[in-house]
């Protein structure tokens, strides 16, 4: 399988809010927080290891969890973010695993809502935010001439949302796909991060659009999907773009 290439996080850049702004690095967790209080770094880094610890011991009694490429069954005892992988990748099709990134999103960020009224994380393209006003969101596609030029409207009503990204060009997750971005929306990160997984392995070509977007219209709780292969895109629902 084809190397994908390694991109740094560069868009970050781009924000431009009056938000307070962390970065905080955990392991393979790349974590850049916004957030209308101003939060200790090292408060944001117990919040990352407390979910991370959680999942890594749940690895260590079960391997399968990290690598099984298709779901698990259900464990209700184990910790309430690794029960949620586990229920959204077997909606999607996919191992536990392909929502992590989504699902650290998520968990710190209803973290930090209990002290804040607005947070914006985004882990490695995999976004979790709840805002008090209207926002976009940048969309990168790797080598795509739509790259950098194409913006997701999200209204402050459609949050607590999750905006999730899986590609088969960018990054070093794994995709069997060709996709440069599929992005997925729904009211879970931890949602939409396997269902954007399960999308991506779908998109081969432009002739698999359709199929990738009846995939995922077709799962319980998703709201949009956008796909971006080299200068073709594909959208569908609840998913408003502007250039």
């Amino acid at each position: 399988m084809k190397t994908k290439k390694y991109q740094p996080r560069f868009y970050r850049l781009f924000y431009s809010t009056k938000f307070f702004k962390l970065e905080v690095i955990v392991k393979e967790s790349d974590l850049s927080v916004l957030t209308d209080k101003e939060i200790k770094k090292e408060y944001l880094r117990s919040l990352i290891l407390k979910y991370r610890d959680q999942i890594e011991s749940y690895i260590e009694e079960n391997n399968d969890f990290l690598t099984f490429l298709e779901p698990l069954r259900m464990d209700k005892k184990a910790a309430s973010i690794v029960q949620e992988m586990l229920v959204y990748s077997k909606l999607a099709g996919v191992g536990p695993m392909a929502a992590v990134a989504g699902a650290i999103a998520e968990y710190v960020g209803k973290e930090l809502l209990k002290q804040c009224s607005q947070v914006i994380i985004e882990n490695g393209g995999d976004v979790f935010l709840k805002t008090e006003k209207d926002i976009r969101i940048g969309v990168y596609a790797g080598d795509s001439p739509l790259s950098n030029k194409i913006f997701i409207n999200i209204k402050k009503s459609q949050t607590p949302i999750g905006i999730c990204t899986s590609s088969g060009t960018v990054g070093h997750s794994l995709s069997f796909g060709k996709a440069d971005a599929v992005i997925i929306s729904s009211s879970s990160a931890i949602l939409s991060d396997a269902v954007a997984t399960a999308a991506a392995n779908l998109v081969k070509t432009n002739k698999d659009f359709k199929n990738a977007i009846n995939f995922a219209k077709n799962v319980k709780g998703i709201k949009g999907i956008l796909i971006i292969l080299k200068n073709n895109l594909g959208v569908w629902g609840d998913l408003e773009i502007s250039s």
